[in-house]
Formats: C-alpha cells, structure tokens, sequence
C-alpha cells in the first residue's frame, strides 16, 4: 500500500513539474517569450516580434521565421534544420551549438552573434550582415556567404570547406587554423584578414587580393589554387603549379 501511494505521489510531482512546462509551449510568439525545449516545427511566424525570445534547445525544424524580430534572442543548442530566417533580425542573437542543415539566412542581420561551435552545414548566409559575429570553431561547411559582410568577425578554427565567399567582406576577420579546404574566395575583400594556420589545400584563389592579409606562409599558398592575377603578401610568390588543374567539386 505504502509503495502504491509513493508511486502515486511521485506521478503527481511530476505532473506539477511538468505542467508548466507544457503551458509555456503553448504561449504565443511575442517578445522575451520563453520556449526552451519546446518543439516548434513548421509553423510561419513571419514577421513575428520575438526579441529577447528564450529558444534554448527548440526544435524549429522548417519554421519560416522570415522577417522576425529576434535581436539577442537565445537560441543555443536549437535545432534550425531547413529554417527560414531571411530578413529577419538576429543582432546580439546567442546561436552557440545550434545545430541546422541547410537553414537559410539570407540578408538576415546577424551583426554580434553567437554562431560559436554552430553546425551550419550548407545554410545560405548570402548578403547576410555578420559583421563582429563570432563562428568560431563552427561547422559550416558548402554554406553560401556569397555578399556576405563579415567584418571583424571571428571564425577561426572553423570548418569552412568549399564554403562561398564570392564577394564577402572579410576585412579584419580571423580565419588562424580554419579549414579553408576548396573554399572560394574570388572577389573576397581580405584586407587585414588573418591566416595563421590556416588549411588552404586547393582553396579557389583567383583574382583574390592577398597583398593585405596576414599570417600566411609559402606552404599555404602552395597548397592553394590561384592565378596570375592573384595578389599575395610581400615575400610570397606564385607556385610553379598556378593555375592548377581543375577537378570535380
């Protein structure tokens, strides 16, 4: 009798603790709303005002959150899989460890983020505004920064193979032990960027302008592919191998 009734207690212990929980998934999207943990798949809350929102571990799989207000929203560890975030606006956001495939955040505002340790993996970033973002140690590997503005921001030791940057301003970035691995960086502005070991095997240098970076060695810039027109750092020079044989992507 006595174990009936303790098993009976703790079931109505649980059901308090977690009735709250289920109540706060069931709130409405609005500013500082806190859905941590809360499976919010494919729903449109475009356009949605969710600043200061508490998305912590969210499930937001194919959610169109397109032109939302999310500014210094807390998304870390969310699940963004195929998730529209274009237009929307996720300056200061905390997007540390989210993990998303092909999510799409074109022309978002991503100004001081959070992407720390993120799984992106190819996600559209094209004309997104990423300036002072910090991806380091992220994995966006064949994501799409093509008009892209990353100034300042951090990524280095991030996973950045065959990543496009055609036309993305990197000025001031710290790319130091990146994998840059058959990334493009055609039209690229890295005016002060920095390369210290950086992994550049058969990274797309042509027409880029090198002249201005910092941190890069002779073996880097054997490793990589560039053209006549590719211009390095004083005391490097152009391998024997330029340009190199194409392959297969």
């Amino acid at each position: 009798m006595r174990t009936m009734l303790g098993q009976l207690a703790g079931l109505i212990l649980g059901l308090a603790l977690c009735g709250p929980a289920v109540a706060r998934c069931q709130d409405d999207a609005k500013p500082k709303v806190d859905w941590s943990d809360c499976s919010k798949t494919q729903l449109m809350l475009s356009g949605d005002d969710m600043t200061d929102a508490v998305l912590r571990g969210a499930v937001l799989t194919s959610t169109d959150l397109s032109k939302a207000k999310l500014a210094r929203a807390k998304l870390s560890e969310a699940e963004v899989s195929f998730a529209r975030f274009e237009n929307a606006d996720l300056s200061g956001a905390d997007l540390a460890k989210a993990i998303g495939w092909r999510a799409s955040f074109k022309q978002a505002k991503l100004e001081g983020a959070s992407l720390n340790t993120a799984q992106m993996s190819r996600s559209s970033f094209v004309q997104a505004k990423l300036a002072g973002a910090n991806l380091s140690k992220s994995e966006m590997n064949r994501s799409d920064f093509s008009g892209a503005d990353l100034t300042g921001a951090d990524l280095s030791k991030a996973e950045l193979a065959r990543v496009i940057f055609a036309d993305t301003k990197l000025s001031g970035v710290n790319l130091g032990y990146a994998n840059l691995a058959r990334a493009k960086l055609a039209g690229a502005d890295l005016s002060g960027a920095t390369f210290t070991g950086a992994y550049l095997y058969r990274t797309q240098l042509r027409g880029t302008d090198l002249s201005k970076t910092k941190g890069l060695v002779q073996d880097q810039i054997e490793d990589a592919c560039g053209t006549a027109d590719t211009k390095l750092p004083a005391g490097l020079k152009p391998p024997q191998a330029w340009p190199c044989i194409e392959e297969d992507e």
